[in-house]
C-alpha cells in the first residue's frame, strides 16, 4: 500500500516554518522582518533581528491556514500584518484571535488549551489541538501574551492517522506539559522552540538547551527539529547548548538541524509494505 502522505517542513527562520503535507500548506508563527529590524515585545521592549528569513512573504504558496502560537513581534510582525491576505485562516489563542480581528483578519479561530480545530481537504484532514505552554516563570506569566503549543494530526481521505507533528510554542518546562505525552503518544515530528530568551537580560522566557532536551525526553518524538535559537539578540542560549544536552542524554540521533531555507521531508506512517 503506498504512503498516504508525503510532504516537507521548510525552515524559514526563527519559529517560522512552512508545512506542506497531504495537500495542505500551513505556515507557523510568521516572522518576515529583515536583518537589523526590531521586533516589538510589549512594554517598550524590542529585540533586533540578526538574520534574514529564507523567504519573503510574497514568495509563499497559497496558504490553507496559519498556526500562531502567540502575539509577540518575533512571531507575528508588521510585515506579516501588511502582507498577509486578510482572508487567511488563522488558528491561535483566544487572546491573539481577538487582536487579529481588530487588525482586519476575520477568519480567526481562537482555541483554549486542548480545544481542537479541523481543516478538511481533498486528500484528508488535519486537526489542530492547542497544547499547554508557559511563557514566563511564576506570576510573570500574566505579563506576557497567552501562548499555546500545537499538535497537528494529519489523516488520510479515509480518516486514518498518517502523521502527528508537534509544535512546542514559546514555553518553559512546567508540570502542565506532562499531560501532552499522555494525550498524544507516538509523536512523529516535534518542532521545538529554544533560545533561552531573556527579557531585560534577566528573566528567561523560552527553553534553553537543557530545558529543550528535557522537553524532547518528555514528549518522546521520533524526529526533532530545533527552531527559534539565533535570529534575535534576546536569545541567550545558542544551539550548541541544545546539541550538547541532547548528546549527553543520548537523544542526539533524533535531531535534524536545518539551516534557514532547508527542508525536512515528511513521510506518512502508512508506507508501502
Amino acid at each position: 500500500m503506498p504512503a498516504t502522505g508525503r510532504g516537507s517542513l521548510l525552515f524559514i527562520g526563527n519559529a517560522t516554518t512552512l508545512i506542506r503535507y497531504n495537500g495542505f500548506n500551513l505556515l507557523t508563527d510568521p516572522n518576515f522582518l529583515h536583518r537589523g529590524q526590531r521586533a516589538y515585545l510589549g512594554y517598550g521592549l524590542t529585540t533586533k533581528r540578526l538574520t534574514e528569513p529564507a523567504l519573503r512573504i510574497d514568495e509563499l504558496p497559497p496558504l490553507d491556514a496559519v498556526v500562531l502560537s502567540h502575539m509577540h513581534g518575533d512571531h507575528w510582525d508588521r510585515v506579516t500584518r501588511k502582507g498577509l491576505d486578510r482572508d487567511t485562516e488563522i488558528v491561535t489563542t483566544r487572546h491573539a484571535a481577538r487582536r487579529l480581528g481588530r487588525q482586519g483578519f476575520k477568519r480567526t479561530t481562537g482555541l483554549s488549551i486542548w480545544q481542537q480545530h479541523e481543516l478538511r481537504g481533498p486528500g484528508g484532514s488535519v486537526t489542530i489541538t492547542a497544547l499547554p505552554a508557559r511563557h514566563a516563570p511564576g506570576s510573570a506569566e500574566t505579563l506576557l501574551p497567552p501562548v499555546m503549543g500545537s499538535m497537528l494530526e494529519f489523516c488520510d481521505s479515509e480518516g486514518l492517522p498518517d502523521l502527528r507533528l508537534l509544535i512546542s510554542g514559546d514555553t518553559l518546562m512546567d508540570r502542565r506539559l506532562e499531560s501532552i505525552p499522555i494525550r498524544f503518544p507516538d509523536v512523529d515530528v516535534a518542532v521545538v522552540h529554544l533560545g533561552g530568551t531573556k527579557l531585560l537580560g534577566l528573566m528567561t522566557v523560552t527553553m534553553d538547551g537543557e530545558q529543550g532536551s528535557r522537553y524532547v525526553d518528555l514528549v518522546d518524538p521520533t524526529t526533532v527539529v530545533p527552531v527559534h535559537f539565533d535570529d534575535y539578540a534576546a536569545f541567550a542560549s545558542p544551539l550548541s547548548d541544545f546539541k550538547q544536552h541532547m548528546l549527553s542524554c543520548g537523544l542526539d540521533d533524533r535531531v535534524v538541524y536545518l539551516e534557514r531555507g532547508q527542508s525536512l521531508q515528511l513521510t506518512g506512517r502508512r508506507s508501502s509494505v
